[in-house]
């Protein structure tokens, strides 16, 4: 049995202005809504991941603890669980699954949280990576209902450089010859889009300093094959639709602001805490300075880690106090 519940949009027209036929959004709540109905978190997926994979951040006697608060988990579009290339209907399923961005995203999880599940206040909201650019989305375009946001290892727009880093791993992906309308997995393109995101994914000192044992693993190729096996869970489909997400991420690039990426930074009222990591290889500190300069009520606090984009990912104890601080102190408002 799925562990998550289902919304059904209907046909969602996105920015690209193709439809989205018979849209679904996947979600999991944690804890419990209170009655006062003001003690919500929203915590969107981030690249590759599904709502299991942000349960590391969300457990007792941290910040994120579903003892206290109603925690909402929306699944990104394309993730496998939201509508994807690997589940929607034909003729919309692979390789003709039409581009989403991450505006699309967001004015759907809005739907969630206000015409399904009747929420019209937002302690929070938090996310990592690509989950980041999500809550950057959020308080440039519901800051009327969001009180905080705490945008972690993610920028609001996608750099040059990280575009570039992304053509990458999705030249790897498309190399594989089996790619496409494949019947089987292209697992050479898997295998090989792997060793180059994990590459990127933990920084120079994290291997120099052999930090890897601390998560279980013997060696740098250990490491690697353990990331090896965790994308070839993953439809090389849906993987190539978000990085299409990924790389155009940009809170402006829509009707309200029209491009304008400074209006929309300046948009977002509530309170945040903006945490990208220090040795972070895909979004860096600088990125997220020129962004806080522009926002109203915001500061840049930089996780001081050599763990890169892991560092927020909840699986380095040191790093995870760090974020809890600053979560706590944004929730207690």
């Amino acid at each position: 049995m799925p562990d998550h519940e289902i919304f059904e949009l209907g046909d969602v027209v996105l920015q690209s202005g193709l439809t989205l036929r018979q849209a679904k959004l996947a979600y999991k709540t944690y804890g419990k809504l209170a009655s006062s109905r003001d003690n919500v978190i929203v915590m969107p997926t981030f690249y590759g991941g599904q709502h299991t994979d942000t349960e590391p951040m969300m457990r007792a006697g941290r910040a994120l603890d579903p003892a206290r608060y109603f925690i909402v988990v929306p699944n990104m579009f394309g993730n496998g669980l939201s509508s994807s290339p690997s589940n929607a209907p034909p003729p919309f399923d692979r390789a003709a699954f039409p581009d989403v961005t991450l505006y699309d995203n967001v004015v759907c999880q809005h739907r969630l949280i206000t015409e399904h599940l009747g929420i019209d206040r937002i302690l929070l909201v938090v996310g990592y990576s690509m989950g980041a650019q999500q809550a950057y989305q959020w308080g440039a375009l519901y800051s009327d209902m969001v009180r905080a946001i705490a945008p972690l290892c993610g920028s609001a727009r996608t750099s040059p450089h990280n575009h570039l880093f992304l053509e990458g791993v999705k030249a790897a992906l498309l190399a594989d010859g089996a790619f496409g309308w494949y019947q089987t997995p292209p697992i050479k393109g898997l295998l090989a889009f792997s060793r180059v995101y994990a590459g990127w994914l933990l920084s120079q000192d994290f291997f120099r300093e052999g930090e890897y044992r601390k998560m279980g693993f013997a060696s740098v190729e250990d490491t690697v094959r353990f990331f090896e096996g965790y994308f070839r869970q993953r439809d090389a489909n849906d993987l190539l639709a978000m990085i299409w997400s990924w790389q155009h991420a940009d809170i402006s690039a829509n009707p309200q602001h029209k491009g304008d990426l400074a209006a929309a930074l300046g948009a977002i009222r509530a309170r945040a805490i903006v945490m990208p990591s220090t040795t972070d290889l895909y979004f860096r500190v600088r990125d997220n300075e020129l962004e806080v300069a522009q926002m109203p009520n915001a500061e840049l606090r930089p996780i001081p880690s050599i763990w890169g984009h892991v560092a927020a990912f909840g699986v380095n104890p040191p790093d995870d106090e760090f974020i809890d601080a600053a979560l706590r102190e944004l929730l207690a408002g």
